[in-house]
């Protein structure tokens, strides 16, 4: 196919989470890789589960993630409305080719009598079918009733780009109802007539759609319509892999994510990576090597298991491949409080040590806040930790006492002297790297993890690192 055109259809009903995205992300790479068109349009037909707001919060998801859209919401195209609910007229003239050709009908029965067909087809052990109750002489059609679509049941036969060929039989087609009673369509009419009007070449959605693609087929069969090339997502799944990933394991706001700290990036890369992979070991992607390498014939049928440690791991890669400029314009809002006043080179020179051991930009406040005021002692981070715990009081006393005398001697207080001070002390001491090089660290900025020793220690300045020392004795007694 040379002319691809793809679409986003999110409803506009609370937060975008990496479900939602990935679909959208998918469907924008699939029209890229092939220098074709992205659409995006909203799907605001349920009017009682709209949430204000969501549909600026789903442009600025994407926006966030550098996807862009050719067509649709704010930029216009040639087949706009591209917001359901403008489009209503259409779909009133797509049902009553429906009506007109004798393949829909007004639905005569109240909620209460379809809702007891549904309770005696389960008193009797049957699957629900409308059809089976399907009026003989429905009135004319004025608008206050729902339409429902006259099926034509029959077996079907389809391929998926990702789920491979399927097939289904008559007995999972039903009347579906097309347009509800309030006016609006339901969303499964409202695609069909959508994709079919601005000519989108594939459909991209998730696993949860596969159920009613029989209905689907039957549609496009009764309008005369040729179905577009499918693409089924499957689920993405908890940590354990064992369900569909829900609110309780981590489906949050995607915006979340940048509150804590993570990079637009780094979400591209992982959620592109949910799932998909391009055959080679590669796991971290830029938005440009991702539309050179996407296809939907890598994505793969099985649930893709979100792996929280994984995309913290992903950060700080990201993190680390930052410029010190860029770095310095992502951490405006994550600085602790007490660098407020700093001097910017000082700043600097602090985000250069700390940028290696960033995962989120949100560690910035605990990996640096030493460097702007005095901490408050934690003698925890030496107890709880197991070598430190083993040693006796007095031979912490000793060891950072002779930490101090060492240091004091300094003339030179640059990393390179201090680091031979500080394995000169091994030698002196007898310990272990991880045993006095964690204390001194603990004693200088009572934080859990902090930058690589005599980087710290310099920077810090003798002056202040001594006296760190001094105080931290009285503690480490």
């Amino acid at each position: 196919m040379t002319n691809v055109r793809t679409r986003f259809a999110p409803s506009p009903t609370g937060f975008m989470h990496v479900g939602n995205l990935r679909t959208g992300l998918f469907a924008y790479l699939t029209a890229k890789n092939a220098n074709g068109a992205f659409i995006l349009r909203l799907e605001d037909t349920d009017k009682n589960r709209e949430v204000e707001g969501s549909a600026d919060h789903i442009k600025e998801c994407l926006k966030l993630l550098g996807i862009t859209w050719d067509e649709g919401l704010d930029v216009g195209g040639p087949y706009a409305p591209y917001q359901q609910s403008e489009r209503l007229d259409i779909y009133k003239a797509w049902a009553q080719k429906l009506i007109d050709a004798g393949r829909a009908y007004a639905d005569p029965y109240t909620a209460e009598e379809v809702q007891a067909f549904r309770e005696q087809a389960q008193k009797e052990k049957r699957a629900f079918l409308y059809r089976n109750h399907r009026p003989e002489n429905p009135p004319a059609w004025d608008g206050t009733q729902p339409l429902r679509f006259k099926s034509d049941p029959k077996s079907y036969d389809w391929h998926d780009e990702v789920m491979g060929d399927l097939h289904s039989g008559p007995e999972v087609i039903d009347d579906f109802i097309l347009i509800k009673s309030d006016g609006y369509p339901t969303y499964n009419f409202a695609h069909i007539v959508d994709d079919a009007e601005m000519q989108v070449s594939h459909v991209i959605r998730g696993q949860e759609f596969l159920s009613s693609q029989p209905n689907y087929m039957n549609l496009y069969e009764v309008l005369g319509l040729t179905p577009p090339i499918f693409a089924t997502m499957p689920h993405i799944l908890n940590e354990q892999g064992n369900k569909k990933l829900g609110k309780r394991d981590g489906a949050k706001d995607v915006l979340d994510y940048v509150r804590e700290g993570y990079l637009p990036e780094t979400l591209l890369s992982f959620i592109a990576t949910l799932g998909w992979n391009d055959g080679t070991e590669q796991e971290v992607f830029t938005m440009n090597e991702l539309i050179e390498k996407f296809s939907l014939q890598r994505v793969q049928r099985s649930g893709a298991r979100f792996d929280e440690k994984r995309l913290l791991w992903m950060n700080g890669q990201f993190i680390r491949g930052l410029t010190p400029e860029d770095l310095e314009r992502r951490v405006a809002d994550f600085w602790p409080d007490t660098a407020a006043g700093a001097d910017t080179d000082y700043k600097r020179r602090v985000l250069t040590l700390a940028q290696d051991r960033l995962k989120t930009l949100a560690d910035l406040p605990i990996l640096t806040s030493y460097f702007f005021e005095e901490p408050e002692p934690d003698v925890s981070l030496i107890t709880d930790n197991k070598q430190l715990a083993k040693l006796e009081s007095t031979m912490r006393v000793e060891l950072l006492t002779a930490a101090r005398d060492t240091l004091t001697e300094l003339t030179d207080w640059s990393t390179a002297s201090i680091q031979q001070a500080l394995n000169d002390l091994l030698e002196t001491t007898g310990q272990k790297p991880g045993i006095l090089f964690s204390l001194i660290r603990i004693a200088t900025t009572w934080a859990p993890f902090s930058p690589q020793l005599n980087d710290t220690l310099e920077l810090l300045g003798k002056e202040r690192s001594l006296d760190r020392l001094t105080r931290a004795i009285d503690y480490a007694g």
